[in-house]
């Protein structure tokens, strides 16, 4: 048997999605549901790879999954929950299961308690399980730490850094990170709300606290433009020198006046061009130490697909309710269907 998916959003992830769902053994892709006019209608594999399949893209989620009868919506549009909630609640009004790359979706409960109290009903009205889940929040910043932390007698305080390329995401990512701006429109942006930096730190701090037993009494953030030297250009970002290249921002987790957490993540487009080195870097003081260097960087744009994909089994097969990623099973990797050459 194979689980059926119905994917929303046809962006730089929603289409990685797609396209990887398609190649696995345990899911069958049957649609896509997307807002660009010049999409809707289309073949979903002939937009995808060239190839016919039978599979639309619709307009409709209701219509999609009434003529698709997808078991899980995997939808891939938006970073918030204010923006994601609606769309999760169309989908959960038809009893399927819902994952979300939203990254405030990953441990929504403490940054948005009002809304993950709906949500939580919304799953267990209409039966569904409902998930957030990503390559940051939801695995290296957070459920990676918690996991090494399993080695440990005890843990005293975290720090992690996430140094990535921002260059494989779509044009939203670029906009809220800042991307292509001069500084002082940088600095206009931040302060109006429409440049946040990271999305995630809130939820990533809460979903390691609250692991740990920690209370988090509160969450400092600040955020800087990284200026570029040189020109950089991807798909859709073009920065010359002397405009932002990204945004470096620092998340901090207090237990009262202790500093318990302390995450950094400095983003931007093509780091190499000027010599800067990805990576991902842990360090868990406690008993015993724990220090971890991954380089490079964990590719964010097919950590984020590989996730949103692996996790569909058991996000399908949870008990419904509003769920995070320390809840579930070891993320593993779905295997390809074996295709006859």
């Amino acid at each position: 048997m194979a689980y059926r998916v119905l994917v929303w959003g046809l962006g730089a992830m929603g289409s990685g999605v797609a396209r990887n769902v398609a190649k696995k053994e345990e899911l069958r892709l049957v649609g896509a549901v997307e807002k660009d006019s010049e999409k809707i209608g289309k073949d979903l594999g002939e937009y995808l790879d060239g190839k016919k399949t039978g599979r639309l893209i619709y307009s409709d989620v209701g219509e999609a999954i009434a003529e698709t009868r997808p078991d899980i919506v995997v939808i891939a549009t938006n970073s918030f929950v204010e923006e994601v909630l609606p769309k999760i609640e169309m989908a959960a009004k038809h009893h399927v299961d819902i994952l979300t790359i939203a990254e405030e979706m990953a441990f929504p409960f403490a940054s948005h308690p009002e809304e993950s109290e709906v949500l939580e009903n919304i799953a267990w009205r209409y039966g569904v399980s409902i998930l957030g889940t990503g390559i940051n929040p939801g695995f290296v910043l957070d459920l990676l730490i918690i996991a090494m932390t399993g080695a440990c007698l005890k843990v005293e305080r975290i720090e992690a850094r996430r140094i990535n390329d921002l260059s494989p995401f779509g044009k939203t990512v670029m906009e809220t990170q800042g991307v292509g701006t001069s500084p002082e429109e940088f600095k206009k942006g931040i302060e109006s709300g429409e440049i946040v930096g990271h999305i995630g730190f809130q939820q990533s701090i809460a979903m390691i606290g609250n692991a740990l037993g920690w209370n988090i009494d509160r969450v400092e953030e600040t955020r800087e433009p990284i200026i570029s030297r040189t020109e950089r250009k991807t798909d859709v970002a073009h920065v010359m020198p002397g405009m932002v290249a990204g945004c470096r921002h620092i998340g901090r987790g207090y237990c009262g006046d202790r500093l318990v957490i302390e995450l950094i993540h400095p983003q931007q487009i093509l780091p190499e061009i000027e010599g800067v080195d990805t990576g991902d870097y842990i360090d868990i003081f406690g008993d015993p130490e724990i220090h971890l260097s991954v380089k490079p960087e964990i590719p964010g744009g097919k950590g984020t697909i590989a996730l949103a994909t692996n996790m569909i089994p058991a996000v399908i097969e949870a008990t419904p309710g509003l769920i995070e990623m320390s809840e579930l099973p070891v993320p593993r990797c779905l295997i390809d269907e074996i295709r006859e050459m």
